[in-house]
């Protein structure tokens, strides 16, 4: 059963720390504590388990998440005007916060996690600032130890991205991230986060996103591989895939023909099983 929450509206909160967004940091922050609950809820189960927070900021769903049942949140925040207010929520929940002062995309998390004694899987929940959001996941998608140190994630993206990370073949969304994540994981969009949730409000809307990483890749491939041929073959899409992979290799015909892609497919046709096989050939023929 939700707690009450025993802290003082999230406006306040900001009045009183004299805190603004700061657009370098891609910060807009989310006053909505019912929208922050509801969040919180969708990175459920929260009872079992850690919830690691990236871009926490004055704590909207830093407290939606202890509210809603997590026993511990770990929240990253890299803004330093943030953590007086990151403090108080610590306070107000004993033993159940502890607060990172740090930059996510250089963060060792398991490291991190390890130093508070924790062992198993963690959930991420986050309402990412939009300047690193597609940066920060690719980083947990590209992890070489698999399956990763957290077993969901539940993250704030805008809705442009999110799009991406779900979009199939023959969509103009359809790219390198969209590869890269239905390689490792199952994402799907939950819900739609309007402008006017934020303050100051954003030109974008923002979908919330769960993502889930498989055990094992949908399909056999080295990320190394799989990255480097993807990249050559969006970086020209609207060229068919015999020109676009000749920036990765003079064989590319040949390479298309071991993995039994017609050559003059163009990189927005292939699944990501066909991008994974071209993978494996470009290893063989290396």
């Amino acid at each position: 059963m939700p707690e009450t929450d025993p802290l003082p509206p999230l406006r306040e909160v900001i009045a009183a720390h004299g805190l603004s967004a700061k657009k370098s940091l891609g910060q807009n922050f989310l006053l909505d504590l019912n929208l922050t609950r509801r969040i919180a809820r969708a990175a459920a189960p929260l009872e079992s388990t850690t919830i690691y927070e990236v871009g926490a900021g004055p704590g909207g769903l830093t407290r939606a998440l202890l509210v809603e049942g997590a026993p511990r949140v770990i929240a990253v925040e890299r803004d330093a005007r943030c953590l007086a207010a990151l403090q108080d929520i610590a306070a107000a929940f004993p033993g159940r916060l502890n607060v990172v002062s740090a930059d996510a995309l250089r963060l060792d998390e398991r490291a991190i996690l390890a130093e508070y004694g924790v062992r198993q899987r963690v959930r991420i929940a986050a309402n990412l600032p939009y300047n690193i959001g597609s940066a920060l996941l690719v980083k947990w998608l590209t992890a070489k130890t698999w399956p990763p140190f957290w077993q969901s994630a539940t993250l704030m993206f805008q809705r442009e991205v999110a799009e991406r990370l779900v979009a199939q073949p023959r969509t103009s969304s359809y790219g390198r991230l969209s590869v890269l994540v239905q390689w490792r994981a199952q994402a799907r969009i939950l819900f739609e986060v309007s402008p006017r949730a934020f303050t100051p409000q954003p030109k974008v809307t923002s979908c919330v996103v769960r993502i889930e990483p498989l055990a094992k890749p949908i399909a056999p491939a080295n990320l190394q591989d799989l990255e480097a041929v993807a990249a050559a073959a969006f970086g020209q899409r609207r060229k068919m895939l015999r020109q676009s992979l000749k920036t990765l290799s003079p064989r590319a015909e040949e390479l298309l023909a071991i993995a039994n892609v017609p050559p003059i497919a163009r990189a927005e046709e292939l699944s990501v099983q066909q991008f994974a096989a071209l993978a494996r050939a470009y290893a063989a023929a290396d």
